[in-house]
């Protein structure tokens, strides 16, 4: 079975500043109709994000061979070459000389709370970026993306041949009930956290154990109490990874996703991908900023073999 994976979905730059205040002592409630505020933020970094260069970074440090999917502008040579640097094939990421990459920009004061603003850029034109029958790719996953650029996405590997996994993730907001129930009728996997997995059952009336009877599988991520995985009519919860340390859960759901399209390339069953998929979270979860985890492969068997009693190789 090839490795390849068509990896559909943003590439973005995420800036994260932090005020060393607290929001609620400058936006007061009865001046909020003449809102003008500004904050020092004295700590800011930059980070390599977006939902397809952050499951392409995890699925590339377990050694799969992610084909990102993406559109994006004409400063985005820095991530281009941070991405060439890991061995990833970059053939698909299509630069418009016309836009700015999509960057998300937050600012996070002393109660963790958070005033963000993002600016989609070349994702609005993600549709345009047609990839071409590659007979190497076995899998796909369309992650979150402008809505159109999702399901252009989700049509031509439908034409293709190349089953995909579904992630609803941030674009949850974009997709109504038929939208949805479109969507389920062209992928093969599902995958969704517990409260997306609410919104999909709420707006398409259907329960995931419904949903999984017209696919191969549905899988839930719960969190700390691990993953609910729907396949061939039963239900199987697989029991979470105790994280290290818990630093910042940006990201771990993209982690999750490598782990579960590494074990599907590699001929394991889904209850092992998806242990797979929980020991890579409990990894990213463990660092600061999506795509800064940097388990060996030793160290991903190791937690597999302690906690699920299997090997990596």
């Amino acid at each position: 079975m090839s490795d390849k994976v068509l990896v559909c979905g943003s590439v973005a730059f995420d800036t994260i500043t932090v005020f060393e205040g607290h929001f609620k002592d400058h936006i007061l409630a009865d001046h909020i109709k003449s809102l003008s505020v500004s904050f020092f933020v004295p700590s800011m970094r930059k980070e390599y994000g977006g939902c397809a260069g952050n499951i392409a970074y995890s699925l590339r440090l377990l050694g799969g061979n992610p084909l990102p999917v993406a559109t994006v502008g004409s400063d985005a040579a820095d991530y281009l070459d941070y991405m060439k640097a890991q061995g990833i094939d970059t053939r698909w990421v299509r630069v418009l000389d016309d836009m700015y990459t999509p960057q998300c920009f937050i600012t996070t004061d002393k109660d963790n709370n958070q005033i963000a603003s993002f600016h989609p850029g070349a994702m609005l034109r993600s549709s345009e970026n047609a990839f071409l029958r590659d007979e190497g790719v076995s899998w796909g996953i369309v992650a979150p993306d402008a809505k159109e650029g999702m399901f252009a996405h989700a049509r031509r590997m439908r034409e293709q041949g190349i089953p995909f996994v579904f992630d609803l993730g941030q674009a949850m907001p974009l997709f109504n009930g038929e939208d949805l129930n479109e969507m389920l009728s062209l992928a093969h996997i599902v995958t969704a956290n517990d409260y997306e997995a609410g919104i999909i059952s709420e707006r398409t009336g259907r329960s995931m154990q419904d949903i999984a009877r017209s696919l191969q599988a549905v899988v839930v991520t719960r969190g700390a109490q691990g993953t609910t995985l729907y396949e061939g009519g039963q239900t199987v919860d697989i029991g979470p990874v105790p994280a290290k340390q818990v630093v910042d859960p940006t990201g771990c759901g993209d982690a999750h996703r490598a782990g579960v399209l590494y074990g599907l390339t590699h001929g394991w069953s889904l209850v092992d991908s998806c242990r797979l998929a929980n020991v890579m979270g409990s990894f990213k979860i463990g660092s600061r900023g999506p795509q800064n985890h940097k388990p060996s492969l030793a160290e991903v068997d190791a937690a597999l073999q302690e906690n699920y009693g299997i090997r990596f190789a």
